[in-house]
């Protein structure tokens, strides 16, 4: 916990940006009726009945003092979707950084080993170079900051039912280019020494 809240308060650098990175799935639901649109004195209307329609998995960097996010609209979220993610990160959406610091949760693909599935072992390696990963603890996901973007993703974008993928993607890149008009960002004020006081339960007691 104390390494991810010392993260967050590094200074701002170009060449050693900081993102966090994180996943979430959308249910993607056909309507059955044709909603009824809104007139004078009435709002649209929406029948209760639904299609189920797949799933759509939301992948999330978002680089806080960048006031910079990305949405990369997957079907799945598997150990190669990973792999993709982070090559993504180094050779797309950071090239010039020297070292990119990433802080994301404990998720089960969420490991390094993944780029050698993906890719050849010198490809895995380069990438793998330019990334300092930075693991929020067990039962602390809390603290990525990815999570409170997607939380925002959710109540400004993409609460609404989505029919298909290509919809989902259409409507997050709009949402995308307005908050990163903006450099919408994060104030985390949440501090190493406000641990150890509001959650001074978590550490050990030492009796000198």
């Amino acid at each position: 916990m104390e390494n991810v809240l010392d993260t967050y308060h590094q200074p701002h650098d170009p060449q050693y940006p900081m993102v966090c990175f994180d996943e979430a799935s959308k249910q993607l639901t056909i309507e059955t009726r044709c909603p009824l649109p809104t007139q004078a004195g009435s709002v649209a209307k929406y029948d209760y009945e639904y299609e189920r329609n797949g799933t759509a998995n939301m992948f999330m960097f978002f680089a806080p003092l960048e006031g910079w996010r990305h949405v990369k609209v997957t079907d799945r979220r598997t150990m190669i979707d990973f792999a993709h993610c982070m090559r993504d990160l180094v050779d797309i959406h950071f090239p010039q950084a020297n070292k990119i610091t990433v802080v994301m949760d404990n998720l089960n693909t969420h490991k390094l080993s993944a780029l050698y599935l993906a890719f050849t072992p010198l490809e895995a390696r380069r990438i793998i170079a330019k990334l300092d990963i930075c693991h929020t603890p067990k039962h602390g996901s809390w603290l990525n900051m990815a999570e409170i973007e997607l939380s925002v993703l959710q109540r400004q974008c993409v609460q609404a039912r989505m029919p298909d993928k290509q919809t989902l993607s259409t409507k997050i890149a709009a949402w995308e280019g307005r908050r990163n008009t903006k450099s919408a960002t994060v104030n985390w004020r949440f501090t190493t020494a406000d641990a150890r006081i509001k959650l001074k339960r978590l550490y050990p007691t030492i009796n000198v």
